[in-house]
């Protein structure tokens, strides 16, 4: 059998570039080479993409070529094509123009499969007011919180700040609706840090999310699957700071990570389950990890977020928990492809040469 051509799409205009480049070199290194070709589309931090030469290199370098024809500064007809030579496209982007739907839809123009939740459910899970609403709907445990319109910060802050105390009250967490990696977020105990954390969301976005603070334990789980998807088990993520900003995130040794978490097996069952409702409150497919706080107070489990492009090298979360669970990370990398392939079939989209969603084992779940 042919080998598939898998399109590593990666880099991207967020504030997860630098994140995203890594996710990509892991994927590429751990594709059975037996069966797929791994080919790479990067993205520049100015939305140029790269499809010739060595992107990597020129992403890690910052040296992105002028544009082969002027008219198309962006370079979208030679990805359109490279794109349409593709068995599957392996997105690895983060945050907006990457996780968001946007570049989904391009991939659903061209008709080319692609690895990871559709157009709806990626712009859903981007959007946290959106999120937020949908879980709701679905009767999942979410803290308060109130939406607050940039327009509307800027034409009355006292009365944005009023209208926060009085749906969420302080301590609150305030953060741009459209952004990952806590880039925006602030943790708000007085009304000075309170306007201080709108005015800063309101640099990033129009949207602005305002959430009860909840003094709780960080739980994350894995999910895996198109209409039958599977938990992994669930990790807790220990920050070395009072909260799991930017910093902690990123920076080595600034939290640790336990896998599995220590959690009462009733309180497993409850993160697993409901972290299953949550992907598919917003018809999510391929992979997601969705996040968890766990009050220390009373245990009670409150639905956070779910991110539908996680981090993905084999350090990350996201494989670690599923490594965990029984499925090594190569063999993960060639269960999403097969479920990408399968969700294209599904979605009646036109046969790809020697690419049936059977044609690439997955592996066991557990």
């Amino acid at each position: 059998m042919a080998r598939l051509r898998v399109g590593v799409l990666f880099g991207g205009q967020s504030g997860e570039h630098e994140v995203s480049l890594a996710s990509a070199a892991s994927v590429l290194r751990a594709l059975d080479p037996d069966r797929f070709e791994g080919i790479l589309l990067g993205i520049s931090r100015e939305g140029r993409w790269m499809v010739d030469g060595d992107p990597m290199d020129l992403l890690r370098r910052g040296a992105a070529p002028p544009p082969d024809d002027p008219r198309d500064p962006l370079g979208l007809g030679a990805a359109a094509r490279r794109l349409q030579g593709l068995d599957v496209a392996f997105p690895v982007l983060h945050g907006p123009y990457g996780e968001d739907g946007t570049v989904q839809g391009f991939l659903e123009l061209l008709d080319v499969p692609y690895v990871g939740a559709g157009v709806a459910a990626s712009a859903v899970g981007m959007d946290k007011t959106l999120m937020k609403r949908a879980f709701r709907d679905a009767g999942l445990p979410v803290v308060a919180s109130v939406v607050v319109l940039r327009g509307d910060w800027e034409a009355d802050p006292a009365g944005a700040i009023q209208r926060v105390r009085a749906a969420v009250g302080l301590p609150c967490f305030v953060k741009p609706a459209n952004l990952g990696s806590s880039v925006g977020v602030a943790k708000c105990r007085t009304p000075g840090e309170l306007e201080a954390g709108l005015a800063a969301a309101a640099a990033h976005d129009r949207k602005i999310l305002a959430e009860r603070a909840v003094d709780c334990r960080e739980i994350e789980v894995s999910v895996l699957g198109n209409d039958r998807p599977e938990a992994s088990i669930p990790g807790e993520i220990v920050p070395k700071r009072d909260w799991y900003d930017y910093e902690a995130k990123y920076t080595e040794g600034m939290c640790d990570v336990k896998i599995p978490a220590p959690l009462a097996p009733a309180q497993a069952a409850a993160v697993r389950r409901i972290a299953l409702e949550a992907y598919r409150a917003i018809d999510c497919a391929g992979l997601a990890r969705v996040d968890f706080f766990l009050d220390r107070g009373d245990g009670a489990v409150w639905l956070n977020e779910i991110n539908t492009i996680p981090g993905f090298t084999a350090t990350s979360v996201y494989p670690r928990l599923w490594e965990a669970s029984g499925l090594p990370y190569p063999t993960l990398i060639g269960r999403l492809i097969a479920l990408a392939l399968e969700r294209h079939r599904d979605r009646g989209g036109r046969p790809r040469a020697g690419a049936g969603a059977d044609a690439v084992p997955g592996g066991g779940v557990v």
